[in-house]
């Protein structure tokens, strides 16, 4: 699938924030990329900018590209509930950000290349599409020839027990349940969602 593969920095410094994970760069350079630094004093976004900034910020930080983001925003306003949640939700229920929130990998592009070349297995088939869509009850694992792997075991031995609710976690198996999908207030992303609506809304 194709997917971003720019400068991550630039992006970080762009919305601000450590989209794709601790930066220092972002840490040195808190503010805009741009020849002309802290200095230039920018005008002030229209709410359309504002709205589309938001919903760049949301396919940067899971990795997806526009006609999918489309794709999913509509499947999320045909559920019940609220828009908002449903579309983080369905971010959230995604394979590759589930070995990234078990800690399989440490980053969720890192995740999309160990679905990817298939290290890892749903409910005991190997899936190697980054995008499948998980349901409550599925169970998540490590390939059996894969658990030996550095960038497995690594990332795993970093692993913060029990750090999200939603998932169940057997380090004995490197394997985790999707319990649920989260409640709006669980997942940690800074992300206005409601912008997005909105902006869909036009």
């Amino acid at each position: 699938m194709a997917r971003y593969t720019g400068p991550k920095s630039k992006i970080a410094r762009k919305f601000r924030e450590p989209i794709f994970g601790p930066d220092k760069v972002l840490e040195r350079k808190n503010y805009p990329p741009g020849m002309h630094g802290v200095s230039k004093r920018r005008g002030k976004q229209s709410e359309y900018a504002v709205q589309l900034m938001e919903k760049q910020k949301v396919k940067y930080t899971y990795g997806v590209l526009e006609r999918y983001f489309e794709n999913l925003f509509h499947r999320a306003s045909a559920r019940e509930g609220i828009t908002g949640t449903n579309l983080l939700q369905l971010l959230e229920a995604r394979l590759d950000n589930a070995v990234y929130r078990l800690g399989i990998a440490p980053t969720r592009s890192g995740a999309r290349q160990l679905v990817g070349h298939k290290h890892i297995t749903v409910n005991g088939e190997v899936v190697n599409i980054a995008s499948y869509t998980l349901r409550p009850g599925d169970v998540i694992a490590v390939r059996e020839k894969s658990k030996s792997l550095e960038a497995i075991t690594n990332s795993v031995a970093g692993r913060k027990i029990n750090k999200y609710s939603w998932f169940e976690w057997d380090a004995a198996a490197l394997s985790g349940k999707l319990l649920n999908y989260p409640n709006r207030d669980e997942i940690p992303e800074n992300i206005k969602e409601n912008l997005i609506v909105e902006l869909y809304s036009k």
